[in-house]
């Protein structure tokens, strides 16, 4: 028996695709040569030939950035959007340098949603607006505009875009990190003065 992602699945998948429904399409005005005698013997070729170009030029299939509907910040619905988002960017293609980043950004969320780790308002503000809103927004650009750049060659990359958010989305990320961290330093230099005082 076929598997969720088995063979099966996946021809099943592609049967329903926008580059198979275009291929199609091309390939039916194929036939519609053929059968008009303007393909002559080579109308195999024809046909195929307009499959393939109707599902090279197709716009790739690609998943609907995550709807979050909560409102606030609060850490317990911040914490299922992220569990959404990180779903959603699993099942985008990406390149080895952007999908590099995105990892790095990924694992610090991860840690600064973390239980008990951040409870200022600001700070819970700048997760909840990059978890929502900035990750998905910049991702589904790209995804948008990596196809249509094909049509215009020597403008800039949109990767270069992606690459430049992420890193000013870790930077941000890393500030609060970094105001964490300086939080608990002073926590500690506090208690280490008490306990020292103490012994006086």
């Amino acid at each position: 028996m076929a598997t969720s992602d088995g063979p099966a699945a996946r021809l099943a998948g592609y049967a329903g695709s926008r580059k198979n429904l275009a291929g199609c399409v091309c390939g039916l005005a194929g036939v519609g040569l053929a059968l008009t005698g303007t393909a002559g013997a080579l109308w195999p070729l024809v046909v195929a030939g307009l499959y393939a170009a109707g599902a090279l030029i197709a716009p790739p299939e690609r998943p609907d950035a995550p709807d979050f509907t909560e409102e606030g910040d609060r850490l317990d619905g911040l914490r299922a959007d992220f569990a959404a988002l990180r779903a959603y960017l699993a099942e985008v293609e990406l390149p080895p340098a952007a999908r590099a980043s995105l990892t790095a950004l990924d694992t610090l969320l991860e840690a600064l949603l973390a239980p008990g780790s951040v409870s200022d308002p600001d700070h819970l503000h700048v997760l909840a607006r990059a978890v929502r809103q900035d990750v998905p927004e910049a991702v589904d650009t790209f995804v948008r505009t990596r196809w249509w750049s094909r049509f215009t060659p020597g403008t800039e990359a949109p990767e270069a875009h992606l690459e430049r958010q992420l890193a000013a989305l870790r930077e941000e990320a890393g500030a609060v990190a970094g105001a964490l961290r300086d939080a608990e330093e002073l926590r500690q230099r506090i208690h280490t003065r008490y306990v020292e005082e103490r012994g006086d």
